[in-house]
Formats: C-alpha cells, sequence, structure tokens
C-alpha cells in the first residue's frame, strides 16, 4: 500500500493544510476535555495538533472544525530513571524528550525527521518508526502506559508505569497509529533504553540492485546484530558528503548498515561485517564512526522532510520485495531518491 506523505510546517501552513477557522490551546488535560466534550455538544469536528510535521498523512480531512493544538501538554510528569521508564505530556518535543533522558545516558531509540518541531504524541499517533526500527522496535514497542480523551470528552488509561503491566485492554497498541480518530493522547508512559557506548555505520556499494538483494539476504545469517539496515539509492544519497559516491549519477546506490554496543563489540562486528561481504563479492567498503557516523545517520534521519519535494511516497511490503520495488520506482523516474528501511520492508521515495 502507497501512501502519500507531504511534511508541511506547521507555522505558516496548518490553516491552509486542515479545514479549520481556530486553533485553542487548553493547558492541560481536563480543559482539553471540556473542549472535546463542548465540540461533541456542538457537532464541531476537532483536529489534534502536535508540531504539525505530518499533517497530511493519511486521508485528507473535508470537515471544517477546529484545530486542537497540544503544545501545552508538554512536561515531564515522572522519570524514575532506575526504572528505565517516563511518563510525558503528548505534548512534548522528540527533542526536549531527547535531551531530557540523555542527562541518564538513556533514550527512546525512535528516529524522527524534525525532532525540535514533531511531538511525542504525533509520533504515535502517526506510527512513525525511522532507520533504528530494525534493531530496535517500533513506536508502538515502548508505549506501556496511555491516556487520551475520547470523542465524547471522556478521559480514559491504558497500561500503566511499570514494564511489566498487563492489566486491561492494550490501548497503548490501539491508539498508536490512529492518527487521532481513536481519541486525543495525553500522556504517555515510555519504555527506555540505555544509550550504548560505542555506534558505527559500515558502508558499500552493490554493483546493481540484485548485488543488493543478495547482500540484504547474506544479513539475515550475519553474525553481526545491526540496529539499522538503510538501501539508498540516487542523486541526494550520490551528492552526500559522507558516501563515497558520483554527485552526478542519479544510479548512486549504497548499502549502510548501523551497528551499536560496547566499544569490543562494536569493533568485532565491523570487522566481521567486512569479511562477510567480501564473500559476497563487495570490493571495498567503508566504516564511518564517531561524529561521521552521527552526521550520515541524521541525514538519514531527516530524509522524509529534506529538501523541497511536491510528493514523498511511503510503501510496506515484505523485505524481500524491496529491492523490486525500487526497481519499479526507478523506471518511472529514474532521478527520485529513495531511502529504504530494507530489513523491514519500508521504502521511502522523493
Amino acid at each position: 500500500m502507497t501512501q502519500k506523505v507531504n511534511w508541511v510546517p506547521y507555522v505558516s501552513t496548518v490553516s491552509d493544510t486542515l479545514p479549520i477557522s481556530d486553533t485553542t490551546t487548553p493547558t492541560d488535560a481536563v480543559e482539553l476535555a471540556e473542549v472535546v466534550r463542548g465540540c461533541y455538544e456542538s457537532e464541531t469536528a476537532i483536529y489534534p495538533i502536535g508540531g504539525g510535521t505530518s499533517l497530511d498523512y493519511g486521508l485528507p480531512a473535508k470537515r471544517n472544525g477546529i484545530g486542537l493544538s497540544l503544545a501545552q501538554l508538554s512536561t515531564v510528569i515522572d522519570y524514575p530513571a532506575r526504572d528505565l521508564t517516563i511518563t510525558v505530556g503528548s505534548g512534548i518535543t522528540m527533542q526536549t524528550l531527547a535531551e531530557t533522558l540523555a542527562k541518564e545516558r538513556q533514550r527512546l531509540p525512535i528516529d524522527v525527521p524534525k525532532a525540535s518541531q514533531a511531538t511525542l504524541g504525533g509520533v504515535i499517533a502517526t506510527n512513525f518508526n525511522g532507520p533504528r526500527r530494525f534493531g530496535q522496535g517500533t513506536v508502538r514497542d515502548h508505549v506501556i502506559g496511555i491516556r487520551a480523551v475520547d470523542g465524547r470528552g471522556l478521559s480514559f488509561k491504558g497500561g500503566g508505569r511499570v514494564v511489566k503491566n498487563v492489566a486491561g485492554y492494550d490501548f497503548c497498541k490501539l491508539l498508536t497509529g490512529s492518527l487521532g480518530t481513536l481519541g486525543v493522547i495525553t500522556e504517555l508512559t515510555l519504555k527506555l533504553k540505555p544509550i550504548p557506548d560505542s555506534f558505527a555505520i559500515v558502508v558499500c556499494s552493490p554493483s546493481d540492485l540484485n548485488h543488493a538483494e543478495q547482500l540484504l539476504a547474506a544479513l539475515v545469517n550475519s553474525d553481526t546484530t545491526p540496529s539499522a539496515v538503510e538501501l539508498l539509492a540516487g542523486p541526494a544519497w550520490g551528492a552526500n558528503k559522507h558516501l563515497a559516491g558520483d554527485s552526478s549519477s542519479s544510479n548512486a546506490l549504497f548499502l549502510a548498515v548501523a551497528l551499536e554496543g560496547t566499544e569490543p563489540e562494536v569493533a568485532f562486528m565491523i570487522k566481521q561485517l567486512g569479511t562477510e561481504w567480501r564473500h559476497e563479492g563487495v570490493r571495498s567498503h567503508q566504516a564511518l564512526e564517531g561524529q561521521a557516523a552521527r552526521d550520515l545517520f541524521a541525514d538519514m534521519q531527516e530524509f522524509p522532510s529534506a529538501g523541497e519535494s511536491p510528493l514523498v511516497l511511503r510503501a510496506n511490503m515484505v523485505p524481500s520485495g524491496t529491492t523490486r520495488f525500487i526497481d519499479a520506482i526507478q523506471t518511472l523516474d529514474k532521478n527520485c531518491s529513495i531511502q529504504s528501511h530494507a530489513g523491514n520492508g519500508i521504502v521511502l521515495a522523493k
């Protein structure tokens, strides 16, 4: 299934993207519930708004209504760092959340474009997952507690603030990806992970898509444990300063594998992956570490929203169909740029 995704800046275009006449900003969950209740009684449509980075995600909105900004629901409610959990308001930005967690050398391993603008509630509502979903899981795997307000203005909750919690219906997974249609998310409890000591990205240039498919298949039985497997194609990656490509070529093709762990673990995996690739016909590869690895990963994280593009496509498929789908896209437009979470069967093209 192919989904139109147009990343829209919130500040200047929210009223142009959504059919709203006004935007209200509740200061807390109680006030938010009152607003929703009033809209229910007056039969007014409501459009929850986080950071406004994915307003065109899903089917176009047609019914006139009001915007409901979650910007004020952005506080850290509870952070027992030793338990590796945190409870926050849904309006907190991903950057603020990351900075808060980094003080305890912890993280939520979800990679989102425009992190300074995108909110946690919006990420949950759109079920957005970046490159690390291959090794670290999806956003729904990290939500263990949730509070929301339904369409009648009634508050409800699911899960809790501890990891081992199986009471009640699994509202956490139900609301993840619901695009605000089942309720307005107000509070979230997350399961966290420690920040690894070492990070590297090993990159090679497959000779063609058939060779790329061979390398991807070999990774299934690899002695390494990648956190991300990205197949990158097109001029945007050929021009990337961290990749040894030809900036003038639309045929640029790279396989980038991210590795995380202790320093000895990452050093072993870099060496092991190089050995495995040589057996698969890779003539040369590069291992990026330190700032170079972080910069390239940031480029991959920002790809869906970087630059100007009238259309961004996302397609989900079985992982074995990734290279065939990329070939089909390039047949239609040889100048498009593509990033695929190849280990998960997700392709982004623009």
